[in-house]
């Protein structure tokens, strides 16, 4: 990057302050995989189809290859690598390996971020879970099995 083409942003991801000069032009998702080595976030589509990239920010589900990072300077940022742990997982990342509600692997990460925000929009059945990830998609086809993890962890 030249001198003149950066901006300067702040960002507070996972809990952590990240200060950073990118590009008026990076996506949310390159500069957290590409600059933050945050790869828990995947880059599937790259045209905000298919959920993979799926993050919070302030607390709200986005679709991080769309959003130009400039656009979350100075907000608070959730990737899967803030949710849970290996020694002590997120009752949904659980209920995720109870279910089987994952085969390949290559969506779970945005399907959990989603699935986390939907769960705190409160679900009142599975159509509405249903209807709540429909902009994630699993090659897989393991549907059932991520509506049955999240109508566990909605006590539905």
């Amino acid at each position: 990057m030249s001198p003149g083409s950066s901006i300067r942003i702040s960002l507070k991801i996972n809990g952590g302050d990240h200060e950073l000069p990118i590009a008026a032009c990076d996506t949310l998702l390159d500069v957290l995989r590409d600059r933050l080595g945050m790869t828990g976030t995947k880059k599937g589509c790259d045209m905000g189809a298919c959920g993979a990239c799926t993050v919070l920010v302030e607390g709200r589900r986005i679709k991080s290859c769309l959003a130009l990072a400039a656009s979350c300077d100075g907000r608070s940022i959730t990737t899967i690598e803030g949710v849970g742990g290996v020694d002590k997982l997120h009752k949904l990342q659980a209920a995720f390996i109870r279910h089987d509600a994952l085969q390949c692997g290559y969506c779970t990460p945005g399907q959990i971020m989603s699935g986390l925000a939907l769960l705190e929009e409160k679900p009142a059945s599975l159509e509405a879970i249903r209807e709540g990830m429909s902009g994630n998609l699993c090659r897989c086809g393991a549907y059932p099995n991520i509506v049955a993890a999240i109508a566990e962890v909605a006590g539905l």
